[in-house]
């Protein structure tokens, strides 16, 4: 079963249910080494980016985005 199937089953649980799963699994990763923990990390950033890089999208400077969340809070 894949990652994507267990997350569509795991989705179709009741909201306690999803609850005690997600539990379990953060608890599971408490008992990480240091060495682990960095790992899962890297590997969690080395998806994201190559998601961003495939989804062809171009970023923004920090600096306008914020620029313009401030000019729309006004």
């Amino acid at each position: 079963m894949s990652i994507d199937e267990v997350e569509a089953e795991a989705l179709k649980l009741a909201p306690a249910a999803r609850a005690r799963l997600a539990e379990k699994l953060l608890e599971s990763l408490e008992t990480l080494s240091d060495e682990g923990n960095a790992q899962l990390w890297a590997a969690e950033a080395q998806r994201r980016d190559e998601a961003w890089d495939a989804s062809g999208r171009s970023g923004h400077a920090a600096d306008d985005v914020f620029r313009e969340v401030r000019a729309r809070l006004k």
